[in-house]
């Protein structure tokens, strides 16, 4: 069985390992890439690995 390409933002947060309350406004905001299907906002599994890449690689350059 494949693994889906995107998901939802309960699901994104729990594959993060955060709050969904956490990751709501990164989502929001443009930093992890969404969009939306009717009423449901998906998150593309790419698009949250590349994130969690770029935070990690910010944070060991910055120590932010």
């Amino acid at each position: 069985m494949h693994e889906p390409i995107t998901v939802n933002v309960a699901t994104a947060a729990r594959l993060v390992g955060v709050s969904r309350a956490a990751l709501y406004p990164l989502v929001m905001s443009g930093d992890i890439p969404s969009f939306k299907v009717g009423r449901r906002r998906l998150v593309p599994v790419a698009g949250l690995e590349a994130w969690a890449a770029r935070a990690a690689r910010d944070e060991v350059e910055h120590g932010d």
